[in-house]
């Protein structure tokens, strides 16, 4: 970054501060599994989900009731959130029981959009 004096550049001064800024962000590779981590929660029925396994494992069929959805939309957002990391899963039968990876992602969730 080249530094001035004039009003329209940064001072020399200000382009190592934001040199020491810039060192600090994740590079793009994290930049992008982070955004792309984010926007698995980005859409509203998602969101539902996450707020239904906040009070525990819940069956496919459970959340098909409570949301009132076909097994198929159903299971496409469960495997975005699954491979997002947010999701830990199991087999009973024909049915497969979802839980949050962790009890926290409401609570974290509600803190970003605390703000809001």
């Amino acid at each position: 970054m080249k530094c001035g004096n004039n009003g329209e550049k940064p001072t020399c001064e200000q382009v190592k501060e934001l040199e020491k800024i810039i060192s600090k962000i994740p590079n793009e590779d994290e930049i992008y599994e982070a955004s792309e981590t984010i926007k698995a929660l980005a859409d509203p029925t998602r969101l539902k989900i996450v707020y239904l396994l906040r009070s525990g494992e819940l069956c496919v069929c459970d959340i098909m009731e409570a949301l009132e959805k076909p097994q198929a939309t159903v299971s496409h957002h469960l495997n975005i959130l699954k491979n997002a990391g947010f999701l830990k899963w199991r087999k009973e039968g024909v049915w497969t029981h979802y839980r949050l990876s962790n009890s926290k992602i409401p609570e974290n969730i509600n803190e970003l959009l605390k703000n809001h």
